[in-house]
Parts: C-alpha cells; sequence; structure tokens
C-alpha cells in the first residue's frame, strides 16, 4: 500500500473486525506516518503492524504454521461469499492499481473475488479489505 490514507483505513477497519495482526511490506509501500495515526484513529495501537523485507517469506511461515492464506483478486474463480473463511486465515490485498504481484499470488491458497454488480471493475484496497474481513467475521459469529 503506498497511500498512507489506505493504510490508515484498512488497520481501523482490521482493529473493527478483530483482526491479530496486519503485516505490511518494508518496500515499495507505505509506513507508519502521522497520516496514517490520524486516519486510523487509534488502531495503530491496538493492531500489531509488521514491516517484513520479504513478504512471500512472511506468507510461506504463516502457511507452516497451518494459516490458510486467500488473496484478493477480481479475475479469481473463487467468490467471497461462497468461501469458507472460520479458520485460521490470511487475507492478502494487492497494491492501488495493480492488485496481487505474481509471486505473491503464488503463495496464497485460494484466490477470491468480491462480486460485484456494477460497472467498477474494482474497488479501493481499505473498502475491499472491509468486505473480505467483515465477511470473515459475519462466518465466524454465525456460528
Amino acid at each position: 500500500m503506498q497511500d498512507p490514507h489506505n493504510l490508515g483505513a484498512c488497520l481501523r477497519t482490521a482493529d473493527a473486525a478483530g483482526v491479530h495482526a496486519v503485516i505490511v511490506p518494508r518496500d515499495r509501500a507505505t509506513g507508519i506516518t502521522p497520516v496514517v495515526y490520524k486516519v486510523a484513529c487509534g488502531a495503530v495501537e491496538s493492531v500489531p503492524v509488521f514491516s517484513v523485507t520479504n513478504l512471500a517469506r512472511s506468507l510461506r511461515l504463516l502457511r507452516e504454521a497451518g494459516i490458510w492464506i486467500y488473496g484478493a483478486s477480481d479475475d479469481a474463480d473463487e467468490q467471497l461469499f461462497s468461501s469458507d473463511l472460520q479458520g485460521p486465515i490470511a487475507l492478502v490485498l494487492g497494491g492501488e492499481g495493480k492488485g496481487l504481484r505474481r509471486l505473491t499470488r503464488e503463495h496464497c491458497d485460494h484466490l477470491l473475488a468480491i462480486p460485484m454488480a456494477g460497472q467498477v471493475e474494482s474497488l479501493n484496497v481499505s473498502v475491499a479489505a472491509g468486505v473480505l474481513l467483515f465477511e470473515a467475521r459475519r462466518q465466524r459469529m454465525s456460528n
């Protein structure tokens, strides 16, 4: 994520959804800036944020720990609302405009698409994060 407003909004949403942690790449991404603090409205203090130098390695370590990796992609075959998000999962979202990088996609166990009814092809990353996180929360609360 290169836009600090998007990162701040994602952190705020992550806190609201009960996320355990957020992982962001160190390179080509925004860090925790004053803008991120302001937009996150306190979530920077409540949600652990890990900045990693190698996202692919981090995803591999998560998988080895028994966490399923779900990537968001507008061209995925699997639809979000028909997916089982109740177990230990990590949700991966791509950068603004470009989506998931090839290597990141390859480290995902599943790719999910958010069903879209309108003319736009994609959502803002912070909006997509909200849809994904609260669908996972909805599924977990229903059991």
